[in-house]
């Protein structure tokens, strides 16, 4: 069975969705904690809320697998994005609550780390670099979206309350200037949403890593706060709240690609 789906779409644009994945091998799931079988640290439903992109376009990419299995936001090396504050890992071995996703003595080895990130890390980064150089060779420039949700307040990870929408860009280096200004320009138009740019979350190691503006790729990662389109503690899809966000987030990837 595939680890990822790819939609290849016309527009110079790929959305990313590293995090989409919810599936627990059923090898892996035994060693798991209850409460981490549930997958709870998903970005739920992205794919459904960015489903209207493909009528831009958009090429759209997904893995199958939960970022508890490996985390495709991570540098293999699992050097961390944000020396000095509570992060979790390439194999994650805890939750966003700090809760363990394994039982006692079950967390994987070194070994088994190399191994989830030959078998399913990098087939993932594959198929995006390759999307991101068609694309490329076709239009001569590329956005690459990232799209991520989180809950809205996870004091293991941050203090508060995360703004509704979080942009990154790595401090402005992984894109354009002019697409930043415009991504921002959306943003303080609306007023159905607060927001941030490089606040607690200025993009993971596929922004960082693949954003090379001087080269034609602009990368931007976008972390939606799920209050504003699901149920976060039951991770039902809302309807009324999701009409309500796609519009924002056509607006911004029409900025992004104009």
């Amino acid at each position: 069975m595939a680890i990822f789906t790819l939609h290849r779409g016309t527009a110079p644009l790929l959305i990313s969705l590293p995090h989409d994945g919810s599936d627990i091998p059923d090898a892996l799931a035994p060693r798991m904690t209850p409460e981490a079988r549930r997958a709870p640290d998903t970005d739920w439903h992205v794919s459904r809320l960015y489903a209207f992109a493909r009528d831009l376009g958009a090429s759209l990419l997904a893995p199958r697998h939960s970022r508890y299995v490996v985390d495709l936001n991570r540098p293999p090396d699992d050097v961390s994005l944000y020396p000095g504050q509570n992060t979790t890992g390439l194999c994650p071995v805890v939750r966003f609550s700090g809760d363990p996703v394994y039982l006692p003595g079950q967390a994987p080895s070194e070994d088994e780390v190399g191994q989830r990130v030959e078998t399913f890390w990098r087939p993932y980064h594959d198929a995006l670099r390759e999307e991101l150089d068609r694309l490329r060779a076709v239009h001569g420039r590329v956005l690459l979206w990232e799209g991520h949700s989180i809950r809205g307040e996870c004091p293991f990870l941050f203090d508060g309350r995360l703004p509704d929408l979080n942009l990154g860009t790595a401090a402005g280096a992984s894109c354009a200037p002019a697409t930043q200004a415009r991504l921002e320009a959306v943003l303080a138009a609306q007023t159905d949403f607060d927001w941030v740019a490089n606040g607690r979350f200025k993009g993971g190691y596929i922004t960082r890593h693949y954003g090379d503006p001087a080269h034609g790729v602009d990368a931007v990662q976008l972390e939606i706060s799920q209050r504003i389109y699901m149920d976060e503690d039951t991770f039902a899809w809302d309807e009324a709240r999701a009409a309500r966000t796609q519009p924002v987030l056509r607006a911004l990837l029409d900025a992004g690609l104009a």
